[in-house]
């Protein structure tokens, strides 16, 4: 048996195992090399397909028929599967700069204010007797409301009445009085004093009658408060009291509540950059109209009344009112509606749309289209004052020029264009090309044994000449002239569903198809035509993402964006 120093020893010297370590093979490093390889490549093409431009519309390529190779709709054509095709003009709306008068309004939020408000409250304490209105009447000033029990104040009045007819018949015999005291003064058969009291009394009795007279009144005017008119013009709130309760000038709610609604005021603010403009249009007369919430309805028209001294410092605004006549009372108190104040008008401006305008690195400026070459320039322009969907452009273009408003966002300077209904641009048609726009569609017939036009043609000898079939000219679709389809129309909408401003234009070119605009009927067949041409059979083979018949290639014409 060892010791343990020399068991230890041994086991210390003893060789320790390690795990062996297999190098990779050759073959898997190159199989990982091709594998990262592709998936770079993979992902490099998925950015070119997501990030590529679009073709111009009706673009068709130099060789290849309709759904054939490098054709329209076939593999490497526009709308195919492989891609291929050139890139030619896009299509782009466009407007025309026009000279018009556009009005300078300043929007703001306001908030409903009748001119006075009144709670009506009795002023004695009573039992309700009758409540005369209905609620919601329309009153008028001094019309009688409700009455009370009047019987405590009839008496009250007729004690106050007597009192006074007492002491009325005291003065009048004190003053008799003093007349037999004054004469027999005269005689020198009275005392000066017994005159001097007996005017006294007679001045005493007549305060207290004067007391007496005061009484009277007091009870009478209790009596009349039996009475609740209205102290104002205007509509009844809804009923505090029924009849049979005690009220009194202290009830805090009152018999009702009247509100003048004819005419009304509108509480509104004022930005404090915009005060200047309006007290200097304030010297006229300023029109001020009201909206609905949704700003689709006018709720009335009326003047512009007054400013406030002071600027609020936690808004910046400052409080301004305008008075509507309301004779139709659309305005409600304490509504909530939208004011538009007309600060000037601009006679003669040059207009453009709003969507004409872009901004850039240098400022605004806008694509004014070269209609002879169908190229654009960039103008740089000045812009003015906006109202709605129009902008005044102070200097930079001309009136009768035509500005980009759609489509404008891949386009630079002297890109080419195309609009709606213009025909294809580029040569000549050669074997498979698409027909250029405005002619008529035309299918060869192939005979029966004949290879069909997707296939390739075999070489004919050269004795024996193939002669070439005649076109035969398809009927002209009555499709495009009845609008798109209900597939069509939903393909449309949903392509833009994202964007809303998109989605409307869109929505409004349909409605234009729907009520026979000629303008967007040619729009629409135009379209048609070039989605038959650019994609044809191939275009649903190939992938395209038309809305016409054909599915469409990449060169298609789009709606309004």
């Amino acid at each position: 048996m060892n010791p343990p120093d020399e068991a230890k020893l041994v086991r210390t010297n003893s060789p320790t195992t390690t795990p062996s370590v297999r190098p990779m093979s050759r073959r898997a490093k190159w199989t990982g090399a091709v594998v990262a390889v592709l998936v770079l490549a993979g992902l490099g093409g998925l950015t070119w397909y997501l990030t590529r431009p679009a073709a111009a519309p009706g673009a068709a390529t130099a060789a290849g028929g309709s759904g054939g190779p490098a054709g329209p709709g076939g593999p490497g054509g526009p709308g195919g599967g492989f891609g291929g095709g050139g890139r030619g003009a896009s299509t782009v709306g466009v407007a025309i700069a026009e000279r018009a008068s556009i009005p300078i309004t300043l929007d703001a939020l306001g908030t409903v204010t009748p001119l006075a408000t009144s709670r009506v409250r009795s002023q004695v304490s009573g039992v309700l007797n009758s409540v005369l209105f209905k609620e919601g009447q329309m009153v008028r000033a001094g019309e009688l409301l409700a009455t009370l029990d009047a019987r405590q104040f009839e008496l009250a009045l007729a004690q106050a009445t007597g009192q006074r007819q007492r002491d009325a018949a005291q003065l009048d015999s004190a003053k008799v009085t003093l007349q037999r005291f004054k004469t027999l003064l005269s005689q020198d058969s009275i005392a000066l004093q017994d005159v001097d009291t007996q005017a006294a009394l007679v001045k005493q009795l007549e305060g207290t009658v004067m007391v007496d007279t005061a009484a009277v009144g007091a009870a009478q005017l209790n009596l009349s408060y039996t009475r609740i008119t209205a102290p104002i013009s205007g509509r009844v709130g809804l009923r505090t009291v029924d009849v049979g309760n005690t009220i009194s000038s202290s009830d805090a709610n009152g018999v009702a509540i009247i509100t003048q609604v004819m005419p009304m005021d509108v509480v509104f603010s004022v930005p404090q950059d915009r005060v200047g403009d309006v007290l200097k249009a304030a010297k006229n007369e300023m029109l001020v109209t009201a909206l609905d919430r949704t700003r689709s309805s006018a709720l009335g028209s009326g003047t512009f009344a007054s400013l406030d001294n002071q600027i609020d410092t936690t808004t910046g605004t400052v409080k301004a009112k305008a008075r509507f006549a309301n004779a139709d009372q659309a305005l409600f108190a304490n509504q909530f509606v939208n004011i538009q104040l007309l600060i000037k008008s601009i006679d003669n401006a040059v207009v453009v749309p709003v969507t004409a305008v872009r901004l850039g690195g240098s400022g605004d400026y806008v694509f004014v289209l070269n209609a002879a070459e169908r190229t654009v320039s960039i103008r740089p322009v000045v812009r003015g004052p906006a109202s709605g969907e129009k902008i005044v452009i102070s200097s930079g273009l001309k009136a009768g020029e035509q500005v980009i408003t759609e489509g404008a966002d891949r386009l630079k300077e002297g890109s080419r264009v195309s609009l709606a209904g213009d025909a294809p641009r580029g040569g000549g048609r050669r074997q498979g090309a698409s027909a250029p726009l405005g002619a008529p569609s035309a299918a060869v017939a192939v005979p029966s044994g004949a290879a069909s036009p997707t296939e390739p043609q075999r070489a004919a000898p050269a004795d024996k000449p193939v002669p070439a079939a005649p076109p035969v000219r398809a009927a002209p679709s009555t499709k495009a002239a009845a609008g798109p389809s209900p597939e069509q129309r939903q393909r449309m909408l949903d392509q833009v569903k994202d964007n809303p401003e998109a989605l409307e234009r869109r929505k409004k070119f349909l409605e234009k198809i729907d009520s026979g605009d000629p303008e967007a009927l040619q729009r629409w067949q135009g379209m048609q035509q070039r989605m038959q041409q650019g994609g044809g059979q191939g275009g649903n083979q190939g992938g395209g993402q038309g809305f016409g018949l054909g599915g469409g290639g990449q060169g298609r014409e789009r709606p309004p964006q």
